[in-house]
């Protein structure tokens, strides 16, 4: 096999990759906002609830978690199961997986804004969700920025574990060529995932400088 027969296989497996990566962000991100304002319910049973979730994603191997996903179907529900599910798969297990992530580094954020700015708000006659919306979150964002991007740049990586359910993302075809007997698709596979994490770095450090003005 030549090398542009090999570069064309493996940019086919990084098309799957950024697929992983741009869903598992579009999903995990609010449903993460989310999974904070339950972290902080006031409701003890929603905070329990919660914070159970967020303990047991962190707590155990995402490629564990992608297992119980695809076969979970099956051996609980007697679920028949198709290849046609096995991406869906990898999708639910990075955006449960993820989300669990944000939701803590979201709560960090929310709970550090001191509790003037909620009271300088009321006074303005600011609703709670014009409060939050308009006031709080951009505030959040900017200082949560470093930690989100450290994650981003985590997800891009672990993309490579969907290999677990034999979906074709760009390690899995660098794993089935480098078994034709050479290194060099291996090489080529981290010289992709450097350049997109290099462009992820870049977009990320361009967004915290547009949002300099929150100080």
């Amino acid at each position: 096999m030549n090398i542009s027969q090999m570069i064309e296989q493996l940019i086919g497996g990084m098309g799957v990759s950024i697929q992983i990566f741009v869903v598992t962000l579009v999903f995990s991100l609010p449903l993460g906002l989310m999974v904070s304002f339950g972290r902080m319910s006031k409701n003890p049973i929603v905070r329990n609830l919660t914070k159970g979730y967020i303990s047991i994603m962190r707590g155990t191997p995402l490629m564990l978690q992608l297992m119980v996903v695809y076969f979970g179907p099956f051996f609980l529900f007697g679920i028949k199961i198709g290849n046609s599910y096995r991406l869906w798969a990898v999708f639910i297990g990075f955006v449960i997986n993820y989300a669990a992530y944000f939701a803590e580094i979201y709560r960090s954020g929310i709970q550090s804004m001191p509790a003037g700015q909620y009271e300088a708000a009321q006074i303005l006659g600011y609703s709670r969700s014009q409060t939050f919306f308009k006031i709080i979150l951009p505030q959040v964002i900017k200082r949560i920025l470093p930690s989100v991007t450290n994650e981003i740049i985590t997800l891009v990586k672990d993309t490579s574990l969907a290999f677990t359910l034999s979906v074709m993302e760009m390690f899995t075809v660098a794993k089935a060529l480098a078994a034709k007997g050479t290194m060099m698709p291996f090489v080529a596979a981290g010289i992709f995932y450097y350049v997109f994490n290099l462009v992820v770095a870049v977009i990320m450090e361009y967004i915290e400088k547009k949002m300099d003005y929150y100080r």
